[in-house]
């Protein structure tokens, strides 16, 4: 495991590689402009954060339950969606109706 740590007084760095595995706990902190890359985070929990300009590429989502979230601007593409929901609907179902209602 290599662990790094490089603190200012109000900037801290941490790298963390090499398959480390970590429980982080995460609370008060900005954590803008944070990477990760070929990182397990299975079981993660996010509550009360702001992930505005958050993005999302080629991960495994399944299972994801997003609750009291404002999803605004969000913008899904080139995604697996076969079980997915919106408030009890189907999406799968609801983008066959729409693709339907255009070809009409």
């Amino acid at each position: 495991m290599k662990l790094l740590s490089h603190s200012t007084h109000e900037n801290a760095n941490m790298d963390i590689h090499d398959k480390a595995k970590m429980r982080l706990d995460v609370k008060g902190s900005d954590i803008s402009g944070s990477a990760f890359n070929d990182v397990n985070m299975s079981g993660w929990t996010a509550s009360n954060v702001n992930m505005s300009g958050f993005r999302i590429d080629n991960a495994n989502l399944a299972g994801l339950h997003v609750d009291n979230a404002n999803l605004a601007g969000a913008n899904f593409s080139n995604c697996r969606i076969d079980g997915m929901t919106i408030e009890g609907i189907k999406v799968e179902d609801a983008l066959a109706a729409y693709r339907q209602s255009k070809a009409a």
